[in-house]
């Protein structure tokens, strides 16, 4: 396996921020993309569910649509990319078959093997009084796969910027997405800075490590 330093990690950390004008005749190279979309594919979940989908915005007018209703937010224009996070709205007996089915063929195992972790997910997830909070739920992974998006950007040099500031009942009523028992949660822009953006030379505002980090 290949590694990096911890110094570039940092490096690449402290490079980053959340990029709020973008080149737009910049692009993204097309393996880099590929890359970042493996990323996305490789997050990990809990149960390994994976409660959602993940947008990436190529035409232009749904663009402009989408940025009449995230604040006239240019990055979501100007970006070489703009990706929509999805998150499920409820799970079902289904969805998690659909998992046994998927490990079965990837480990060339019988259904029968994870009949025992099918059962564990079902009651975990999918008791009366569990149903309620499975939005909430499947929006937390959607953002882990957000936070793991940002930091694999960050490592290649693609710029990026995560957004919440957005009507979701505008963007799920645009992008069809309840339809198929998703709802939008978070976004996410990325291509390259332009030259003119102030924000790429001002410090970063952190607290201290000893504020944040505690050893219990």
């Amino acid at each position: 396996m290949n590694t990096i330093a911890p110094a570039q990690l940092l490096s690449s950390l402290n490079w980053r921020y959340a990029t709020k004008v973008f080149d737009p005749a910049r692009a993204i190279p097309v393996e880099t993309w590929a890359a970042l979309e493996e990323t996305l594919v490789l997050t990990p979940t809990s149960f390994g569910l994976q409660p959602y989908r993940f947008l990436d915005i190529r035409t232009p007018a749904v663009r402009a649509k989408l940025r009449e209703h995230a604040w006239g937010q240019a990055q979501v224009t100007d970006a070489a990319h703009y990706v929509v996070f999805t998150a499920r709205t409820e799970m079902t007996e289904a969805d998690i078959d659909h998992l046994i089915a998927r490990i079965a063929e990837v480990r060339s195992q019988p259904r029968e093997a994870s009949q025992g972790y099918r059962e564990m997910m079902a009651g975990a997830l999918l008791a009366s009084g569990r149903k309620a909070h499975l939005p909430a739920w499947a929006a937390h992974q959607a953002y882990i796969a957000l936070g793991e998006l940002l930091t694999a950007a960050a490592i290649l040099g693609v710029d990026a910027c995560p957004m919440e500031g957005f009507d979701r009942a505008k963007f799920d009523e645009i992008l069809d997405t309840q339809k198929d028992g998703y709802t939008c949660v978070v976004s996410a822009a990325l291509g390259y800075r332009a030259a003119g953006d102030k924000y790429a030379t001002i410090k970063k505002v952190r607290y201290p490590k000893a504020e944040l980090v505690k050893v219990v």
